[in-house]
């Protein structure tokens, strides 16, 4: 089944799980994970996540979606990027990946979107996280049969270094006319 980078708001995306670069306390944050609270309904996603925190880092969870299109919000506690412990930072986020993509796969999802996870505030490199991204999910998809995207742009994450952009209007065979920013 195909990865694709998509140029979306995460939270409009209609697959059966979203991706919550969230903290190991599942409390909800800023950025993408305040938008995905915002729009499951804040009160609702919290508790539920209350119920399961904390979890490690390079884990993940998963609560209903509640208000949002997506049926599923999985909860992966990616790293706090660290250029002194590079492997360590890299072994965790591919954690994360991996974790969420199970998890996805024993709840009954056929496809799935992420954030680039810990390239926001927890600081790792945008082409570094990239990387870690393509390797876990393509690794996970040789096995697997499942649509995965990684959400970029608006709420679904910041820019890539040196992606092309995506071409203008929906994009047919995609989640909800979403704008395709690129197939990897």
């Amino acid at each position: 089944m195909p990865f694709t980078i998509v140029r979306q708001d995460i939270t409009n995306m209609q697959v059966d799980a979203i991706v919550n670069a969230a903290n190991t306390e599942l409390q909800m944050g800023g950025g993408v994970c305040g938008a995905i609270f915002r729009a499951a309904g804040p009160e609702r996603l919290q508790a539920a996540c209350d119920k399961l925190a904390p979890i490690q880092t390079g884990g993940a969870a998963i609560t209903p979606g509640f208000r949002l299109p997506a049926k599923y919000v999985i909860h992966a506690a990616g790293p706090v990027y660290s250029a002194w412990k590079k492997e360590k930072s890299r072994a965790l986020l591919r954690s994360a990946y991996l974790e969420s993509l199970k998890l996805a796969a024993e709840n009954g999802c056929e496809s799935i979107a992420f954030p680039l996870i810990s390239s926001g505030i927890y600081g790792y490199p945008k082409d570094e996280a990239l990387e870690v991204a393509r390797q876990s999910i393509g690794e996970f998809l040789q096995d697997h049969d499942m649509d995965v995207y990684l959400a970029v742009g608006e709420r679904g994450g910041d820019r890539l270094p040196g992606h092309p952009g995506h071409a203008p209007g929906p994009a047919e065979g995609h989640p909800q006319g979403h704008e395709k920013a690129g197939a990897v």
